[in-house]
């Protein structure tokens, strides 16, 4: 068993601590950077929390789609290719994974943004 605070939280605390106490005494000119850092802590915990259910779900639509068996990067690159070509031109199988693949990525990026147009 695994002691608790878990990997996620102890993401969090580290981000609030980050930000509520260090970034304030930071130059004016160091805030972007730790700004990222904090940004980038976030995008960590949210995958901490929803684990690797995202991924395999987009590996099994790219399979799907492609008709084609790889491993997400090559699947990936395969779908770019195509689309770049005019292959995927109206599939609507493709749209779809795009779509998912944009919402569950702005999802652990900015959930806020889906939030404001009522998605998610």
């Amino acid at each position: 068993m695994r002691e608790q605070p878990d990997g996620a939280a102890l993401l969090a605390i580290a981000r609030d601590v980050l930000r509520k106490e260090l970034l304030p005494l930071l130059p004016k000119d160091r805030a972007y950077e730790a700004l990222m850092i904090a940004n980038a802590m976030s995008i960590a915990e949210q995958q901490l929390r929803s684990g690797d259910a995202a991924g395999h779900a987009e590996h099994e639509a790219l399979q799907r789609v492609l008709q084609k068996d790889g491993n997400l990067a090559t699947l990936n690159r395969l779908l770019a290719e195509k689309i770049r070509t005019g292959e995927m031109d109206g599939n609507a199988d493709a749209q779809q994974l795009l779509w998912s693949s944009v919402v569950q990525r702005v999802g652990e990026s900015a959930p806020r943004a889906l939030a404001a147009y009522g998605i998610g």
